[in-house]
């Protein structure tokens, strides 16, 4: 089958065309043909660290490691799966090593997987799972209900854009920070108020927030406490060294680190809330899988809106 793999080393690294053997999946998992898949900050980040590690181990080629999210059918299923039946339609990941969506084929865990809303396509399915349940599990570490005050940093990114949604869905009230260039979306997507960080210093706004969700991973709960109200919460990804370091020092101060797991609750929630109107996914561009590195490189830019997605079954 046909699989994206890797060719070079740490900031070297390229993704190429390659053949594979078609996985096998065991008891309890199912082999998807995979219709797209979604890129990830983590599955490049992964790569380049892995590596960095792999060169003096002498360790000269990788497996298959990118791509997480995955939408398509199950084409077979091992002999322990109960929930779903070869020719359903299933969207899902994992964060462990072995989705490697970015291929014709993909073998996953039945707990890791929902059947696919039903009036969405592969290449938007395939951008929800990572991005839509890291909003979800990030709202609802801060305690997030209906009348909630919610400010979204980076609320135009992958994980940005459906945070607003979620939040609202969940009876929250939305501020959103974006660049210029996506003021007009964030407030389509439902925010109740947005600014434009590059007009104005959101960190020095008077208002103040029950949540504060930073999804760049940039800022800190020393950086945003002027936008917290007493026993409010901060919660993070955690993406770079630093916001990573802080929020574990401040964890005492209700601050949250989201590590995002695929859970089959969450991603029926997350179906309901599709098939409703209340939530739909923003796709930045979409990339045949020939052109994975493009994608990432796309990715690696910061630049994009929405998700990026590879569209592996035109």
């Amino acid at each position: 089958m046909k699989t994206i793999l890797t060719s070079g080393w740490g900031l070297n690294t390229r993704l190429v065309l390659g053949e594979t053997h078609k996985p096998t999946p065991r008891d309890y998992e199912v082999l998807v043909e995979v219709g797209a898949a979604s890129v990830n900050p983590k599955d490049w980040k992964l790569n380049y660290h892995l590596a960095i590690l792999a060169t003096p181990l002498g360790i000269h080629h990788l497996p298959p490691l990118f791509g997480d999210d995955l939408a398509g059918i199950i084409v077979a299923k091992g002999c322990k799966v109960t929930r779903f039946e070869v020719g359903d339609a299933v969207y899902g990941m994992d964060m462990r090593l072995r989705t490697a969506s970015l291929a014709e084929y993909a073998v996953i865990n039945e707990c890791r997987i929902a059947h696919m809303p039903t009036n969405i396509n592969f290449n938007e399915a395939a951008s929800v799972p990572l991005a839509a349940q890291t909003a979800l599990q990030g709202l609802r570490k801060g305690n997030a209900r209906v009348g909630s005050a919610v400010l979204i940093i980076g609320a135009s990114g992958g994980v940005g854009t459906f945070a607003v949604q979620i939040a609202k869905a969940m009876g929250c009230q939305v501020t959103a920070v974006c660049g210029t260039n996506n003021v007009g979306l964030v407030k389509s997507l439902g925010a109740d108020s947005v600014i434009d960080y590059r007009q104005h210093d959101y960190r020095k706004i008077d208002e103040k927030f029950d949540i504060v969700f930073d999804v760049t991973a940039y800022e800190t709960p020393m950086s945003c406490a002027n936008l917290l109200k007493y026993n409010a919460f901060f919660i993070s990804t955690a993406g770079t060294a630093r916001a990573l370091f802080t929020a574990l020092r401040h964890q005492k101060q209700r601050t949250a680190i989201i590590k995002v797991e695929s859970y089959q609750d969450d991603l029926n929630t997350i179906t309901k809330w599709i098939e409703s109107g209340l939530v739909k996914p923003v796709i930045d561009s979409i990339f045949p899988l020939k052109d994975s590195q493009k994608a990432y490189e796309k990715s690696r830019s910061g630049r994009a809106c929405g998700k990026i997605v590879i569209e592996v079954k035109p």
